[in-house]
């Protein structure tokens, strides 16, 4: 039941929040290097003396990380119903252990994502 749940929120936040995190990157791209230059700063790359804009990069990477981890929730999860919809998978100790492993592969995938490229930025 928790993973139908966390599948309906995920693909909801991704369409939403996803979105706006993505039109806003576009919008800085296509505002020119200034504005992109800008997004960077404010995303990515926040003076650490600076509380503010640290609290602001702050804020995008948990935004980022939970986009991240929804991304690959939803993904598992939809794998999951896929198999599911086979027929297979319905007995219980199956059907549980298969909701476990996607939970556990996202927080691992979205782990493995964020250690990448908080490595190659800093």
């Amino acid at each position: 039941m928790l993973v139908s749940i966390l599948h309906r929120v995920t693909g909801s936040g991704l369409a939403t929040v996803g979105t706006l995190f993505f039109v806003w990157w576009l919008a800085a791209i296509a505002g020119g290097p200034e504005s992109y230059a800008s997004f960077v700063h404010w995303v990515i790359a926040a003076e650490p003396g600076n509380s503010g804009q640290a609290l602001v990069n702050i804020l995008a990477r948990l935004v980022g990380f939970g986009l991240t981890w929804a991304f690959f929730q939803h993904l598992a999860s939809g794998i999951r119903h896929l198999v599911l919809d086979t027929g297979a998978g319905y007995e219980l100790k199956v059907n549980k252990t298969g909701a476990i492993a996607t939970i556990v592969f996202s927080i691992v995938m979205a782990l493995i994502v964020w250690t990448y490229i908080l490595g190659v930025k800093g």
